[in-house]
């Protein structure tokens, strides 16, 4: 089972990157123990368009080009449901159990298509504040390197 964090934008380079970086890299090494076969990141330009509904449909049919038909997709949007860290582990385990690749998506500065939130087995929110999408992809990360020290019975989560 492979997980993936598509996002649209491209991550400067800075601390945030830096920091994604960090969690997503402990969360490979760690994964293999918890049966995640490997992480990746893939960033999708943002639409030029000038209309913001037509940017998410552009958006949104670049995000279904760059994943593998059957992937879990995962929808960031501030309408999802707020799990705790261990709900969110035990769906991960769900989905490794399953064999179920999956995508993380995060949308641009106008959110996501409502066809690739429709589509989304599970639609998470990051709390009920408004983040910038920088700030999101490092809280994401480091909720998935939670996700695995949970699964693996690693002393990071101690609740």
């Amino acid at each position: 089972m492979k997980l993936f964090i598509v996002a649209v934008g491209k991550q400067k380079p800075g601390p945030e990157r830096d920091l994604t970086g960090h969690f997503l890299q402990r969360a490979r090494q760690s994964g293999r123990a918890a049966g995640l076969a490997g992480i990746d990141e893939i960033e999708i330009a943002e639409s030029q368009l000038k209309d913001a509904g037509q940017r998410k449909r552009d958006e949104a049919n670049r995000i279904t080009e760059r994943i593998t038909p059957g992937t879990a997709l995962i929808a960031l949007d501030e309408q999802g449901q707020n799990l705790t860290s261990k709900a969110f582990a035990n769906r991960l385990r769900a989905a490794i159990e399953a064999a179920d690749d999956v995508a993380f998506v995060v949308g641009g500065p106008d959110g996501l298509d409502p066809g690739i939130v429709k589509s989304a087995r599970l639609t998470l929110a990051m709390g009920k504040m408004t983040w910038p999408h920088r700030l999101a992809r490092v809280m994401l990360a480091e909720q998935i390197y939670r996700a695995v020290t949970i699964l693996t019975n690693h002393p990071y989560h101690r609740q």
